[in-house]
């Protein structure tokens, strides 16, 4: 829908400038993550959602000068500020919708997206685009640097089961649009839930 594409843009695009000295402490939790992906040399990967591009690093890191890094993130301003730190060498930088991905069916070996649930507009449609875009077998990873109940208590509000992170919703969310969870982490330092592509 364009009004919840305009919100999302307006509320990173405002926040891109300082985005990056807002969250200094993040490289290595990304880092982590991405390593639970488990990326191979020549492997093709997207991170869905790439605001400014940390994730970038660690997954060429991961696959390597013959693997391929997308980066695609629906707020001009959050790629400006990717190509601003450098991170373009580690990554294909693209304008565009995580919702309608310019990519063919089947051509990546995993998806990473950092703090990408709560901001998608139909999260059961968006998540079964990502899976079409994956191989059988390929990954996703849903990673946040904050766990659920540290992030509440950050926005002050009550951690609830209605939180599409809660692992009973996400689970059922997820195997509806064709994934499997494979594992589940809700710590304070971080949030990273890993799932399969099915067949």
């Amino acid at each position: 829908m364009p009004h919840d594409h305009t919100r999302v843009r307006e509320f990173f695009g405002a926040r891109a400038a300082d985005w990056d000295t807002r969250f200094p402490d993040d490289g290595p939790a990304y880092a982590a993550a991405v390593a639970d992906l488990g990326l191979r040399p020549g492997d093709t990967v997207l991170d869905a959602g790439c605001g400014t591009g940390r994730a970038l690093p660690p997954l060429r890191e991961a696959v390597g000068a013959r693997g391929t890094v997308l980066g695609v993130d629906l707020t001009p301003e959050m790629l400006e500020q990717a190509v601003r730190a450098g991170r373009r060498a580690s990554g294909t930088l693209l304008l565009a919708d995580v919702s309608r991905l310019p990519l063919r069916s089947h051509v990546l070996d995993a998806v990473f997206g950092a703090g990408l649930i709560a901001h998608l507009p139909h999260p059961g449609e968006n998540l079964r685009e990502l899976a079409r875009v994956v191989r059988p077998g390929g990954k996703l990873a849903l990673f946040h640097p904050l766990g659920r109940a540290a992030l509440a208590a950050r926005q002050g509000r009550q951690i609830s089961d209605d939180d599409l992170r809660a692992e009973p919703r996400l689970r059922l969310l997820l195997a509806g649009a064709g994934w499997r969870l494979e594992s589940y982490a809700d710590e304070d330092s971080r949030f990273l839930a890993v799932a399969v592509r099915q067949d």
